[in-house]
């Protein structure tokens, strides 16, 4: 019996409506991870780890849940990590997910591979908006972008730095996905047993990747994995004085994502970053790796006075940002928690996920004893 968005009550009730609605190869995509998935599982399973520790009699009938990161004041301390190929999991793509967070006063990421073009974007989002860049071997494609992004205006720019090779994904191997979806005998019967999800991609306007298509036909019109197209596309060459340069070129705040180390971090601080999300990128790289909770507090002890350190990836409840919040992280940020909604019911079910977790942050706050985001402290905490 499918799933209503009324009676969705948290994430994974979302996850399980997108479950329902997607082809397989889709679904799996967004839900898998590299090897064996172990990072992937810690990432949420971090959390688990620390104890909130709350006060009591405190007034807590006025809370304020708002922080400020990368210059931008935003409603409450999650954003909208960018990821990509948003359209293949719901006709509307990044189009739904950007009003869902301009309604939440959150950033909105956008990825490199997104489904709808910079420019649209631009136009009619109006809520902070931070791009996330991939370095490519063309050059002319990583800069173009960049230009794009400074005539529409955008807040921010993230350049991730923890896909110079694609990672293992092996659900990706074992369903066949590609972008576009490739054409078989076995996507053409999962397609055939989700006709609601197949009717709205065949019949709207054709997928495509908005930033790349004018320089490159693969994802666009010739189909490829994004284990071949990070292998392929992407500059292994990258080091830290072409991020240097891509942050001078952009010219206003910048944001490493991907970094998991204190030293990194402290580079990033050195080339005058304004910001790094701690990320495996979902699990979905190098497997065994830590989790970004796992690390928060030994960057935040480092260049937390120096930087905006945003904690990404996992999040699953309200208490897990607060418990990010309390080690000293500015915000938090994620991916599937909005692109399981996304495929559940569009802008709908965005609005949901968002409705469902803030309402937990204001609710936890209350239990906490605390009304201001700059409450929390790790004095609220105990690690096992």
């Amino acid at each position: 019996m499918f799933m209503r968005l009324k009676d969705i009550r948290n994430i994974e009730d979302l996850r399980l409506m997108a479950k329902q609605r997607l082809p397989g190869p889709i679904f799996h995509y967004i839900d898998g991870a590299a090897d064996d998935e172990l990072t992937y599982r810690r990432n949420t399973a971090a959390y688990n780890d620390v104890d909130l520790v709350p006060s009591v009699l405190v007034d807590v009938e006025n809370i304020d849940i708002s922080t400020t990161v990368m210059g931008q004041k935003i409603d409450l301390p999650l954003f909208m990590s960018p990821t990509a190929l948003q359209r293949l999991f719901h006709h509307d793509g990044e189009m739904a997910v950007g009003r869902a967070a301009e309604k939440f006063n959150t950033i909105f990421g956008v990825s490199s591979l997104g489904s709808v073009s910079i420019e649209r974007i631009g136009a009619e989002i109006n809520t902070p908006k931070l791009f996330q860049l991939y370095y490519h071997k063309d050059k002319g494609l990583t800069h173009s972008m960049i230009d794009r992004c400074k005539d529409a205006n955008f807040d921010g720019m993230a350049l991730t730095v923890d896909t110079i090779v694609g990672g293992n994904r092996e659900r990706d191997l074992y369903t066949g996905f590609t972008s576009p979806p490739r054409l078989t005998l076995k996507s053409l019967m999962s397609f055939a047993m989700h006709p609601a999800w197949a009717f709205n991609y065949f019949t709207h306007e054709p997928f495509e990747l908005s930033q790349l298509k004018d320089y490159i036909k693969e994802g666009t019109n010739v189909a490829i994995t994004v284990a071949d197209y990070f292998n392929n596309m992407l500059d292994q060459t990258m080091d830290w004085k072409a991020a240097e340069q891509i942050n001078a070129y952009w010219g206003r705040p910048f944001c490493l994502k991907g970094v998991m180390s204190v030293e990194d971090a402290k580079r990033a601080v050195d080339i005058g970053a304004t910001a790094i999300m701690v990320s495996n990128h979902g699990g979905r790289q190098l497997d065994g790796s830590r989790s970004p909770f796992d690390q928060l507090a030994e960057i935040v002890d480092a260049v937390g006075d120096k930087i905006d350190v945003i904690c990404d990836g996992g999040i699953r409840r309200g208490t897990h940002i607060l418990k990010a919040l309390s080690v000293g992280a500015k915000a938090c940020s994620g991916g599937r928690l909005y692109l399981y909604a996304l495929a559940a019911a569009g802008q709908a079910g965005v609005e949901k996920a968002m409705t469902l977790l803030q309402a937990e942050i204001i609710r936890d706050m209350k239990l906490m004893g605390c009304t201001k985001v700059s409450d929390l402290h790790r004095g609220n905490l105990r690690f096992r």
